[in-house]
């Protein structure tokens, strides 16, 4: 003869209140085997098997209905187990990203606006994020002569990692943060836009404006702290651009290295590279502008 429990049983066996139990089975997930003459409840073996498969289901967070698709073979419990997984790994990764926010604000001291603009930015999907982006490099390369470097410029400036990392450090939400605040400024736009029109244009930066000179003999001297004004500033422009060099074409020179050379422009890629972790370069920006004062001296 089977063995049969009375719900009080069954709940003891299980460890779980007789209010769940008795829930659980009104809902006709645990139904009972049979009933006795006073009406009450009882149930066998499999229930109690039942129950605990419930139990262990609902401990995983799994709702109430999917339970009840499980129990009725509609889904197997290895379905259940994989959409779930996939479900607490895109709630892993809005934790962590409400962690990185929140150890940005405590770092920068954000005001609740600035907390909430930031959260707003750092939650936004891959697609919205690249298309901010994308608006950005169309707007400032729109009608530029489609000339090989001006297109592999463009391209980079469009690279986005496909999602943050599931564990964003407070850096790389700060580098995405402040990556769209400079992409919604109209004057980085202009900024960008006037290096693309001078980049597709057919004049090509004079030949003396060789960056490895300027590397080699100008980083130093901006290291130093050498005025490029004074003698030993133009001694050291000397090894950079011949000494007999026109005014007019020093002047031309340091128009072109001008236009080309913008901190911000610089920080943008910086900030790309962080959120891409790409490898860290030092900013060339200050080299260049150490070089065009000297020029203009």
């Amino acid at each position: 003869m089977t063995e049969l429990f009375s719900i009080g049983q069954l709940a003891r066996t299980t460890g779980l209140p007789v209010r769940t139990v008795r829930f659980w089975s009104d809902l006709g997930l645990v139904p009972p085997a049979g009933r006795t003459s006073g009406n009450y409840r009882m149930y066998d073996a499999e229930a109690a098997a039942r129950l605990d498969l419930v139990r262990t289901l609902r401990e995983l967070g799994i709702d109430l209905d999917t339970v009840e698709r499980v129990l009725r073979e509609q889904v197997t419990v290895a379905d259940v187990a994989q959409a779930h997984v996939r479900a607490l790994d895109a709630e892993i990764r809005t934790l962590r990203l409400r962690r990185a926010v929140l150890s940005s604000v405590a770092k920068r001291g954000s005001t609740t606006e600035e907390m909430k603009l930031m959260h707003e930015l750092a939650k936004l999907s891959a697609q919205e994020r690249q298309r901010i982006i994308d608006e950005f490099v169309d707007e400032a390369f729109a009608g530029v002569e489609n000339r090989p470097e001006g297109a592999r410029i463009a391209e980079g400036m469009r690279t986005m990692p496909a999602e943050l990392p599931d564990d964003p450090t407070p850096e790389q939400v700060d580098a995405w943060i402040e990556l769209a605040e400079l992409v919604a400024d109209p004057s980085f736009k202009a900024r960008v836009r006037e290096m693309a029109v001078a980049g597709a244009s057919n004049t090509e930066p004079p030949a003396q404006a060789d960056p490895q000179k300027v590397f080699e003999h100008a980083e130093p001297a901006l290291a130093a702290g050498i005025d490029p004004a004074s003698p030993e500033g133009q001694e050291i422009l000397h090894r950079i651009i011949p000494a007999d060099m026109p005014v007019d074409e020093r002047r031309t020179l340091a128009d072109t290295l001008a236009t080309f050379s913008d901190r911000r422009v610089e920080r943008y890629w910086n900030l790309l590279g962080k959120i891409n972790g790409w490898p860290q370069r030092p900013p060339s920006v200050p080299v260049f502008e150490w070089v065009i004062d000297a020029l203009r001296a």
